[in-house]
């Protein structure tokens, strides 16, 4: 089964949301949310930390990661691990490939015109703030 990662990134104040605007399919042109692959032999929240790093600087140091779901997609013989966690200070991005933004929380991020993961990554963050209180 291929295994991929996404991180929900807040900033430290908990009101903006890191994402990228993807570069290349699927959902060229849309913003995401960071991440990518869990390579073979590696633990998921390991490659969720190296995924934030190789993407955005971000480190173990910057922030604490917490596994809060998993999509299964059985069609594709895939698991989508979703990770999240607040920024404890501020940190100086660097960006690999996609461009990075802070979004605001409160924007509509079921807007399948504007965000990838067809209204997936609002639901994430609905299922976050419900328990992140």
């Amino acid at each position: 089964m291929k295994q991929l990662n996404v991180i929900l990134v807040y900033n430290k104040e908990k009101s903006k949301i890191l994402m990228c605007k993807r570069e290349k399919n699927p959902y060229k042109g849309k913003f995401n949310l960071v991440g990518g692959k869990v390579e073979k032999g590696e633990d998921g929240l390991t490659a969720a930390y190296r995924e934030l790093k190789e993407e955005t600087a971000i480190t173990k140091d910057d922030i604490c990661l917490t596994h809060i779901m998993n999509f299964q997609y059985k069609l594709t013989n895939m698991q989508l691990e979703v990770y999240a966690g607040k920024l404890n200070k501020e940190v100086t991005l660097i960006e690999e490939v996609n461009k990075l933004y802070w979004i605001d929380k409160n924007e509509n991020f079921f807007d399948i015109n504007k965000f990838a993961g067809e209204g997936n990554i609002g639901h994430m963050i609905e299922q976050f703030e419900l328990f992140d209180k």
